[in-house]
């Protein structure tokens, strides 16, 4: 979220509760470090491929992907408080650094999970040290939220599979060298018919078949595969077992997104403060007028609020070793709309000035809206939540 800006960095307050430990308190240190090293400033953000391609590589040169790769490729274990006080503080200096790391885990998740030792270390690394890139491609026209209506399909061939169909709103579609691709495989009806493989951008029959421009600009492409043939070893899991392993993926990296959103929402209150401070009004300031002053109690305390709803997520899966399906749609569904709102506050506080092309808030403004819907949109995580209590 390049811009001029007076502010240095976010607050981290909330590194006193008790869902942290001392190496969570160094790693958010060596990420606000990193963010304010100069990296995201040199880097033209008009240039989105480049853009991205460079700030993986300096995200792996700084050691900073272990956290969404996990460190070791026998094991790779992902700490979820990690990956989102990674993502809250990427998210409040620049989205797209925030996407960058992000993909990286999402990307490379499901290989960590179900993965071969061949394959993990002959992917893992490479996309740990940034010299790889990395996506995850669920997603079709008609098969978003609704995933047993996926049609791409691979079939088996001798000890190869042959994949043919399309995947669109592709993350890092495009420019990943790496694919965890989902395709129907047949071996149930639904959901249950679904294998999960790894495909390379150089596997001969795979193609770009669109990029896509969004209004907050980062690679995004429709994939597509004809007669794409690939080794039976690259499948990940069992046969069938593609929808497991996406959910189990999802559910590592779902309440990061809502980390992303505290970023940003962080970053429109501490601008909206700084902004009502000093903007004169009605012979004062506009941080004394009652209404202001009443905007910004309804904003951070939505953001604490969602920030522990988050955080107990992360927690509940790193420390407690539960399931988190229920904690962290409740984190991604809040975190998301509070956010969204937030930002709208500010945009509000602004004035003119908040939808000026260009300006902390409009960028804000535009960064947030795609985070309600991706991952499962707010709809979605109701339904989970629900869902999730019917079964008790």
């Amino acid at each position: 979220m390049s811009t001029a800006s007076s502010l240095s960095g976010p607050t981290r307050d909330h590194l006193d509760w008790p869902f942290f430990e001392e190496r969570h308190h160094r790693y958010a240190a060596q990420v606000d470090a990193f963010a304010k090293s100069g990296v995201m400033a040199s880097i033209d953000h008009a240039d989105v491929d480049a853009a991205c391609r460079k700030l993986v590589k300096s995200l792996g040169e700084a050691g900073l992907l272990t956290a969404a790769t996990g460190s070791s490729d026998s094991e790779p274990l992902i700490d979820s408080r990690m990956v989102c006080l990674a993502r809250e503080t990427l998210a409040w200096h620049d989205g797209l650094a925030d996407f960058a790391f992000a993909m990286q885990g999402l990307g490379t998740g499901a290989i960590g999970v179900s993965g071969s030792p061949e394959l993990r270390s002959a992917v893992l690394p490479k996309v740990r040290s940034g010299d790889w890139l990395a996506a995850f491609a669920l997603s079709e026209r008609d098969a978003g939220s609704d995933v047993a209506a996926m049609s791409c399909a691979a079939r088996l061939e001798g000890d190869h599979y042959i994949l043919d169909g399309e995947k669109t709103w592709i993350s890092n579609g495009g420019i990943a060298d790496v694919y965890t691709v989902f395709a129907r495989t047949g071996e149930a009806p639904g959901t249950r018919g679904i294998s999960a493989f790894v495909v390379f951008a150089d596997d001969p029959g795979f193609s770009i078949a669109e990029r896509i421009e969004v209004i907050a600009p980062h690679p995004l492409a429709t994939i597509h595969f004809d007669n794409c043939r690939i080794p039976a070893s690259r499948r990940l899991g069992a046969p069938g077992e593609g929808f497991k392993i996406a959910m189990r993926t999802l559910d590592i990296f779902r309440a990061s997104v809502a980390a992303a959103s505290l970023g940003f929402a962080r970053r429109a209150l501490d601008e909206s403060l700084a902004h009502v401070r000093a903007r004169p009004m009605f012979g004062a300031t506009l941080a004394d007028l009652q209404l202001t002053q009443a905007a910004l109690g309804d904003m951070a305390t939505g953001i604490d609020a969602a920030a522990l709803l988050t955080y107990r997520a992360a927690w509940r899966r790193d420390v407690q070793r539960l399931p988190t399906t229920r904690e962290a749609a409740m984190a991604k569904m809040t975190a998301t709309e509070t956010a969204q709102s937030v930002i709208d506050r500010a945009v509000q506080l602004f004035g003119g000035r908040g939808v000026r092309s260009g300006e902390i808030t409009e960028k804000l403004y535009r960064e947030i809206r795609a985070l309600r819907i991706y991952e499962g949109a707010t709809e979605v995580q109701k339904l989970i939540v629900a869902r999730e209590l019917l079964k008790t």
